[in-house]
């Protein structure tokens, strides 16, 4: 994908962990992600998560973070964050059995065009997650 302005592709998502290494396990031993990189930073550390397309910069601070809070529709900023899985019931299921709190079970999705189903969960820091199984074709 390219434009006249050169761009390339999305690169990547910077977030703030309460707990680095926790926020690590979490998309790298249940969503699948993997670690690329982890190097110290003047407050803590930053850790580089593959998506497979994109990637999430992480950050982990040395001083106190609280968790993230919902963005309300009504509200501009990002609500949540999707990833693409062959059967979102499994990852589902998978997530909630450790211990990932539950937003919504799996269902038809609304934009059916672009997605078959979709579920949600919380990460450890409150984050909304989306799982979705893509459209035939896409």
């Amino acid at each position: 994908m390219t434009s006249d302005t050169g761009l390339v592709g999305f690169e990547h998502i910077g977030m703030t962990s309460t707990d680095l290494d926790r926020t690590i396990a979490f998309y790298c031993g249940q969503l699948g992600l993997k670690l690329v990189l982890r190097k110290p930073n003047p407050n803590g550390d930053t850790a580089f998560l593959d998506a497979g397309g994109a990637m999430l910069e992480i950050f982990g601070r040395t001083q106190p973070t609280t968790p993230a809070g919902d963005i309300a529709s009504s509200q501009a900023g990002i609500r949540h964050l999707t990833f693409a899985y062959q059967d979102i019931g499994a990852m589902f299921e998978k997530l909630v059995a450790a211990g990932a709190e539950p937003v919504e079970a799996p269902r038809i999705a609304h934009n059916f065009e672009m997605f078959k189903r979709v579920a949600f969960v919380r990460d450890p820091d409150g984050i909304l997650i989306e799982l979705a199984e893509r459209a035939d074709g896409r």
